[in-house]
């Protein structure tokens, strides 16, 4: 399913944090949003997933505005991966995870022999089968994460919007997680901090600063020293990784050239949500991703 943004604007606590996003991910897509801390990226995904309406522009999914789709349509088309949720559902995991079936049946408590085979056969995809019996509030985080991801995958969608889905997991889990991901073959938005594991298990990235698309396209084509100095305040050291031969980022220091640093021209005041400098030219407005 293609997913369309078109200049979204969304505001969060009667702020503006994201400002005239406009992007076209193809149906398929793995599309890496990155960004610094308080740069949009949850925020978006919220707009993009319905679970926030956003302030000015609309999403299409295979031109169908999204506005126009009930909670139950908007269910069967885009599963969500949030980062908030409550630590303390004393359920069993599996009834957790038959909670991503409610749009397709009869609501919770009443779920089909293929509900709980879907649910099942979601928990052993992430390698959490053993989990089904416990209380998902007894898990640890790292197991949480799991148990949502196959909550998502349960809800059986064409989209998932998965927002820092990584969190919590050891390195093992994480690349495996990635790779669920894209062997998915879903349009997928997801939000993450990791650049290296963006640019391994991402079809394209696109960067948020001050909640502004700066960059969008191919890891190999936006990711680069340039890029990480002007958006994350970094510097940093490209190398070839020795195996895939792909690009590699070693993080070296805080950059001295802190975007957010106080200026004369601001007066003295640090200004935390002017648009930045421009981090890349392969910025089109309105793009499209290949």
């Amino acid at each position: 399913m293609r997913v369309d943004i078109e200049n979204l604007d969304a505001h969060r606590g009667g702020r503006r944090v994201v400002s005239d996003v406009s992007v076209s991910v193809p149906s398929g897509t793995v599309l890496g949003m990155l960004g610094p801390n308080g740069s949009g990226k949850s925020t978006l995904l919220r707009a993009v997933s319905g679970v926030a309406a956003p302030s000015s522009g609309r999403v299409l999914l295979d031109g169908t505005d999204t506005a126009s789709l009930s909670r139950r349509d908007m269910a069967l088309r885009v599963a969500v991966m949030a980062q908030e949720h409550s630590e303390e559902f004393e359920i069993p995991v599996l009834d957790m995870v038959l909670l991503g079936r409610i749009p397709h049946g009869r609501g919770f408590g009443n779920d089909s022999d293929r509900d709980v085979a879907v649910a099942l056969g979601a928990l052993n995809r992430v390698g959490a089968s053993h989990l089904a019996r416990r209380a998902f509030s007894a898990l640890s985080g790292g197991e949480q994460q799991r148990v949502l991801f196959a909550r998502a995958l349960a809800q059986d969608t064409p989209v998932l919007v998965l927002d820092e889905p990584t969190n919590h997991l050891d390195i093992a889990h994480q690349l495996e997680l990635l790779d669920l991901i894209r062997a998915t073959d879903k349009t997928v938005l997801v939000a993450l901090h990791d650049l290296n594991l963006a640019a391994r298990s991402c079809d394209a990235v696109g960067v948020l600063v001050d909640g502004r698309l700066t960059a969008l396209g191919a890891p190999t084509e936006v990711l680069d020293t340039e890029l990480i100095r002007s958006a994350f305040d970094v510097d940093s050291t490209a190398v070839d990784h020795p195996r895939s031969g792909l690009r590699h980022f070693l993080f070296d220091r805080r950059s001295l050239l802190d975007r957010r640093s106080p200026s004369p021209r601001d007066g003295g005041h640090a200004d935390t949500h002017h648009e930045g400098t421009p981090v890349s030219p392969s910025t089109p407005e309105g793009s499209t991703l290949p």
